[in-house]
């Protein structure tokens, strides 16, 4: 009887851990790439690409360099 409770003690004490860990931010990019098609020479084109953050926590994008 003394083993079962221990071991219910720690299983609960592990579920509480495990689901008060929050999860790391992630950026994912639900497009990747656009294409423009004919574009004539000297044209302003412009696209908007959507960043979304999967995860708990706040993204922080410090640095971003144009491809």
């Amino acid at each position: 009887m003394k083993k079962l409770v221990i071991t219910t003690a720690v299983f609960v004490v592990l579920l509480v851990m495990a689901t008060s860990v929050s999860a790391a931010p992630r950026m994912t990019l639900p497009e990747t790439e656009f294409d423009f098609g004919y574009a004539p020479q000297h044209s302003k084109i412009s696209h908007v690409f959507w960043i979304h953050s999967d995860g708990d926590d706040t993204l922080k994008i410090l640095k971003v360099v144009p491809g």
